[in-house]
């Protein structure tokens, strides 16, 4: 049984949901899926005081049981997000090559898009090859203010 539930953040509301053992997804605002059981637990509360502090600039890294599922090619790309330092920036073209597939930036992209942790698996890092902010599941306005969290001040 999956459980999730809603937390107020600096960034608004997300839905943060587990399967029993790890973090399965985050979403941005009140859209936790029908099939899934509103319920606080262990775990979730545990993810939320992470987040919290990781808004309140109290935390770089996550220590977190995490589970995606994807394709292959999707959980390459998802792994190798979890690389991208924190403060720092990777372009897609940087993250397609860093898993030996340079001319895949577009599929890299579409990946990107389908992460289910944002936030922890840390798309918002990847950004345009001019340097702009471009393309987050989020928006950009939520993309910016991760990035404002992490200083990063090449946008």
């Amino acid at each position: 049984m999956n459980n999730g539930f809603y937390y107020n953040t600096k960034i608004g509301v997300i839905g943060i949901v587990e399967n029993g053992e790890a973090i399965t997804n985050i979403y941005f605002g009140k859209i936790i899926p029908n099939n899934i059981k509103i319920i606080e637990t262990e775990l979730l509360k545990m993810a939320a005081m992470q987040i919290a502090e990781y808004f309140q600039n109290e935390r770089i890294s996550f220590e977190l049981p995490l589970h995606t599922e994807g394709t292959k090619f999707q959980e390459q790309v998802w792994n190798e997000l979890k690389k991208i330092p924190y403060g720092s920036t990777w372009t897609y073209k940087e993250l397609a090559e860093n898993i030996n597939n340079s001319k895949a930036c577009r599929a890299v992209g579409n990946a990107n898009n389908k992460n289910p942790i944002p936030i922890i698996i840390p798309c918002h890092r990847v950004i345009g090859s001019t340097g702009k902010l471009v393309g987050y599941a989020g928006g950009l306005d939520i993309k910016k203010k991760l990035l404002g969290i992490e200083k990063i001040n090449e946008i």
